[in-house]
């Protein structure tokens, strides 16, 4: 090793006899494979062969175990090396004599490692993001890269009329749900959606993007004093509840801000599973209750019946 190049903090004399150490450590090894590598030879009888091995090679394995303590001793003694790093003036903090009470140096170096691997997985989260951001709602509803209808404006300020087309379209695709939509704020639209004789659902949207749901009984009342929808006001019973729980995880897995019209037509195909709320069985568990309650998740892919308990 060049002069020099070690740091002031390397014990030089250790350096050079942890060296010599290492030397006569590989030369133990090397006796004791030769020792396997002979055998049993110059003895008459087999079994003074046996004990001359047998003493050879223990001989041999406590000169390694020798060899290797007084290895393991020198380097606690040659100190470690200062750490090279392109961190400008920092460096001369590892000047410090007093570095065991005021160790910055080796705290700035922790920092710096540990943002390197931060913006190193964040470029490769990046990427894999990137790639998956057109493998979700569009894939799952059945629409082929090639007859993918043409992207709509990402804006979100779309006309009035371009969202009533929208949603009248997707009133016409299920004749078990029928869709009522108001504007009492202005250009915003709210739909009351109606599914059969199971349940209601209040939907705030924000132009043609989805903000709020809110899941309630056939039964329960939707409205204010006023004559308004009742965006605030939860179901009075708990198995709504949860289907406005799983409704706002739905919101968050249709995500495609290219299209939100497939966005709006994959979460009313994933609402119209519930249908069959108090008919379907836990696909998994079979049962139709579970702690009082039916199955209330519907599987984004498939649209199958699970208990709470039953999709982990």
């Amino acid at each position: 090793m060049a002069e020099g190049v070690l740091s002031p903090g390397v014990n030089l004399e250790a350096f050079s006899q942890a060296i010599a150490a290492i030397q006569a450590l590989r030369s133990s090894v090397t006796r004791v494979f030769d020792c396997l590598k002979d055998g049993m030879r110059n003895k008459e009888t087999l079994e003074g062969r046996e004990k001359g091995f047998v003493a050879a090679f223990q001989e041999s394995l406590h000169s390694v175990s020798r060899d290797l303590g007084e290895l393991e001793r020198l380097s606690n003694l040659v100190g470690k090396p200062s750490e090279n790093h392109p961190l400008h003036n920092s460096g001369l903090l590892s000047l410090d004599p007093v570095q065991d009470k005021t160790p910055l140096y080796s705290q700035l170096l922790q920092a710096y490692k540990w943002s390197n691997k931060l913006q190193y997985h964040a470029g490769l989260a990046s990427g894999l993001l990137n790639q998956q951001s057109l493998k979700r709602s569009a894939n799952q509803m059945g629409v082929s890269a090639k007859r993918r209808p043409k992207a709509q404006p990402t804006t979100l300020v779309l006309p009035p009329q371009y969202v009533d087309d929208v949603i009248n379209r997707i009133d016409r695709m299920f004749p078990e749900m029928s869709i009522q939509l108001s504007r009492p704020n202005g250009t915003s639209a709210m739909l009351l959606v109606t599914l059969g004789k199971v349940l209601k659902v209040i939907v705030v949207m924000r132009s043609l993007f989805i903000d709020r749901t809110i899941v309630k009984g056939y039964n329960e009342n939707v409205y204010t004093e006023d004559g308004k929808l009742d965006i605030w006001s939860k179901s009075n019973y708990q198995v709504f509840q949860k289907v406005t729980d799983h409704a706002t995880t739905a919101l968050l897995h249709y995500q495609l801000p290219q299209m939100p019209d497939v966005v709006v037509r994959s979460f009313m195909t994933w609402l119209r599973s519930y249908i069959k709320l108090f008919q379907a069985p836990c696909q998994r568990c079979g049962k139709f209750l579970q702690d009082g309650l039916p199955p209330t998740w519907r599987d984004f892919r498939t649209l199958e019946a699970f208990h709470d308990t039953c999709r982990q």
